[in-house]
């Protein structure tokens, strides 16, 4: 129990999730904060995810649903909009998280106020949920301007809990179709509005597989740059801004060779990260087993 801690907005927003979602939802109910609301917003699903959504039977559970297929930008400023509480949590639908993320980095927000966002490494998970890496920053990063404009700034955006004023002033460009994340950190350290730890805890487990293809990374590089340009401005250099952009195109243009080649796993194995041990590996899959395990209140969706 964490009687001490605040209560927290938990929200996940979800499309066509109906294999992953409540694995996502156990994991939300196994936290050991457990004062907590759980905001699931469907976007415009085809499969069978809403009406898993709508089975579950607790009163701290809300499901929002218009129809429409807005995206997740959309959704996520909605989150932010629907919550009851001063802190926010985002997860997404197939990811699962650590029992204590929500927990820690609360405890984090709470005795440093000047704090506005807390983010935590990642476990990569292949499909089968068996962990094959790990991604963390080192205990003593530093988020600078060269990271942020290489859209490599060490923020999982899927980990972040946040004061909900900060996520009200700073809503997510609902424009982009991907790397709304990284556009959304650029301008706010633009507007030196960017207070965030990034605990070097991999309290995040991270589904990869489906993540790498050329249209999902070609798609995020080219927001990054239109970002560079439209949206980095006080506090980023000009040589700064030109340099992040020139890597970009390489990047950009390194993908499409590789694409080309068929070697994509190149990347797939960066992303991953380090190697685990055998003993880490087993521990995350207790707590992976844990989180699936744990009992959620369902009833039939027509109920």
């Amino acid at each position: 129990m964490t009687a001490s801690l605040p209560p927290v907005s938990i929200g996940i927003p979800f499309f066509n999730a109906e294999e992953d979602l409540l694995d996502a939802v156990r994991s939300v109910f196994a936290q050991t904060h457990e004062e907590w609301e759980l905001i699931l917003v469907d976007d415009g699903s085809t499969d069978s995810s809403l009406e898993l959504a709508k089975s579950i039977n607790d009163p701290r559970v809300r499901v929002y649903s218009d129809g429409e297929n807005k995206r997740l930008a959309s959704r996520l400023n909605q989150i932010a909009q629907l919550s009851n509480y001063e802190f926010v949590a985002r997860m997404d639908a197939d990811d699962l998280m650590s029992p204590t993320r929500i927990e820690r980095q609360l405890q984090q927000l709470v005795s440093n106020p000047a704090l506005d966002l807390v983010s935590t490494g990642l476990y990569s998970l292949d499909n089968d949920n068996m962990p094959i890496g790990v991604r963390c920053v080192s205990p003593k990063y530093v988020l600078t301007e060269k990271s942020l404009l290489a859209g490599n700034s060490g923020i999982l955006n899927g980990s972040i809990v946040a004061r909900r004023d900060w996520l009200l002033r700073n809503p997510y460009n609902e424009t982009l179709g991907r790397a709304q994340d990284a556009n959304l950190w650029i301008q706010a350290y633009s507007r030196n509005d960017l207070s965030i730890l990034i605990m070097s805890e991999p309290l995040y487990y991270y589904r990869e597989d489906n993540n790498v293809s050329e249209d999902r990374i070609l798609s995020a590089y080219k927001v990054v740059r239109h970002s560079i340009l439209n949206d980095a401005k006080q506090r980023y250099t000009n040589w700064g801004r030109i340099r992040a952009y020139a890597e970009s195109l390489v990047k950009s243009v390194t993908i499409w060779i590789l694409a080309r080649l068929g070697r994509l796993d190149v990347i797939r194995r960066r992303r991953i990260g380090r190697t685990i041990s055998e003993s880490e590996q087993q521990k995350v899959i207790q707590a992976i087993k844990k989180a699936q395990a744990t009992s959620i209140p369902l009833e039939p969706a027509d109920h």
